[in-house]
């Protein structure tokens, strides 16, 4: 693939990045898409080559599966981007090759005149007492373990958090066998009820929640609403939850906490775009509806950077269904091809949807402003909440990136990908203002988007 020079590069074979490739394909454009793992999906759609189990919406799957083979888009499978830069010629996409690219062997590039940015999220993480213990994973982990491997988190796992993913990660490990005692949301959807917009112009997803929450009360799975996980309990690993009640403030209700044992806990406060390449070229940003940091695009998709376009959850968490209509858009633009009016309008109400779900799912209060001082917030460094807190009242830190250096959170193996959301939420509350870009891209900018060893940086004959 070196000697190749394509017209679009799309980095990302999600929902978003499928569609975009699709799309460009299909209006005559020769098209790669590079991603990371084995077969095209993204974490939606993880080795759903495998069947429909467990997988939502798999005919979409097929069908994108269709058009990409009759339009001719090639996939660089297990092809990770460390790098991406752009010339006058276009764009070099440096990509780290093989299923696993922190043991590397080899780096290739690939080039072309376009580039479209379909790259998703993460987990986003929160820190609270116990949350370090084994045992406790992020409900996308926990997703991404039944559908690539068909591995249990355990026996008896307590979903928490909050948001739409906590109803299909119990589902899922239901089916697989798992007893889940309770779901556990720190919020409630009655709040839905102050977005009656948004919730016309997605009636459809309220009828997924239904199936869900009828499959749920089949099993008899307790989903109790404004109810949070405090502490994960347990000494070599999570043996119990500790749960209280919350107030529509997202603070606990005064009055005794119960415990429920499990032997996991799956996770879940929403997800963390993932931005290292975009910001490697200058995209610019903003702040989300869900306080992440976000691509700001135009309404052909197109970024602040000439010739390079962005779709998905980079522009903003929005789900499945937003992220293939921004394909579509971004597609269709990076082609020269006519938008149809049909796929604006269809997008703006899918983003009316997903920012009302942000707003009725917001990350509880009580998680920074009750956060105990001795809770480590950044577990590779080991990075506790009392030396963030020094770092601002005792040493003068500003702002997050500040703090990065004085404390070192984010400074360690996960580059602030696990603690670096909650590390600049925390500053920005211990400042008494909000949170700023200058916060979050303290720990979203790094100048390589994966860790690789140094050998993958030399010849093979000074290798050997």
């Amino acid at each position: 693939m070196n000697a190749d020079r394509y017209d679009v590069l799309v980095i990302g074979a999600g929902p978003a990045g499928m569609a975009a490739a699709c799309t460009a394909a299909e209006a005559g454009s020769r098209v790669v898409v590079v991603d990371a793992a084995g077969s095209p999906g993204g974490q939606f759609w993880r080795n759903a080559d495998a069947g429909p189990r467990l997988h939502h919406r798999h005919g979409a799957y097929r069908r994108l599966r269709a058009r990409a083979t009759t339009a001719g888009v090639r996939l660089a499978a297990e092809h990770t981007v460390q790098t991406v830069r752009a010339d006058a010629d276009g764009f070099t996409l440096a990509c780290a090759v093989g299923a696993e690219p922190r043991t590397a062997q080899e780096l290739t590039t690939l080039r072309g005149h376009r580039l479209i940015i379909a790259i998703g999220a993460y987990d986003r993480q929160m820190p609270f007492p116990g949350w370090d213990l084994p045992g406790v994973l992020a409900a996308g982990g926990v997703q991404a373990l039944l559908k690539a491997h068909g591995v249990r988190a355990g026996a008896r796992v307590v979903v928490a958090g909050t948001g739409p993913l906590l109803l299909p990660v119990a589902d899922a490990l239901i089916r697989s066998g798992a007893r889940v005692p309770a779901i556990l949301d720190a919020n409630s959807p009655t709040g839905f009820a102050r977005h009656p917009a948004a919730l016309a112009g997605s009636i459809g997803k309220l009828g997924e929640a239904a199936g869900y929450a009828a499959r749920l009360a089949l099993a008899r799975t307790p989903y109790p609403r404004r109810q949070a996980v405090v502490a994960a309990l347990g000494d070599e690993r999570i043996e119990a939850v500790r749960v209280a009640r919350l107030d529509r403030a997202g603070m606990p209700v005064d009055g005794p906490l119960r415990t429920i044992d499990c032997d996991a806990l799956a996770v879940g406060w929403g997800f963390t775009p993932q931005l290292e390449l975009p910001l490697q070229l200058g995209c610019a940003t903003a702040v989300g509806s869900d306080g992440s940091l976000v691509v700001r695009v135009d309404a052909d998709q197109r970024t602040s950077v000439p010739d390079v376009w962005a779709a998905g959850e980079a522009t903003g968490i929005g789900g499945s269904d937003l992220s293939l209509v921004e394909g579509e858009i971004a597609g269709r633009s990076a082609a020269a091809a006519v938008v149809p009016p049909s796929l604006p309008a269809r997008r703006a109400r899918l983003r009316r949807f997903a920012d009302a779900v942000h707003a009725v799912h917001p990350v509880p209060e009580f998680l920074l402003a009750r956060l105990p001082s001795s809770t480590l917030v950044c577990r590779c460094e080991e990075v506790d909440a009392a030396e963030i807190r020094e770092a601002v009242r005792d040493w003068g830190a500003t702002d997050a990136k500040t703090v990065k250096r004085l404390a070192r959170p984010g400074m360690g193996w996960c580059q602030g990908r696990v603690c670096g959301y909650a590390t600049a939420h925390l500053t920005a509350r211990l400042c008494g203002r909000e949170v700023t870009e200058a916060d979050l891209r303290a720990f979203a900018e790094r100048p390589f988007a994966v860790p690789l060893p140094l050998r993958a940086f030399t010849a093979d004959d000074e290798s050997e």
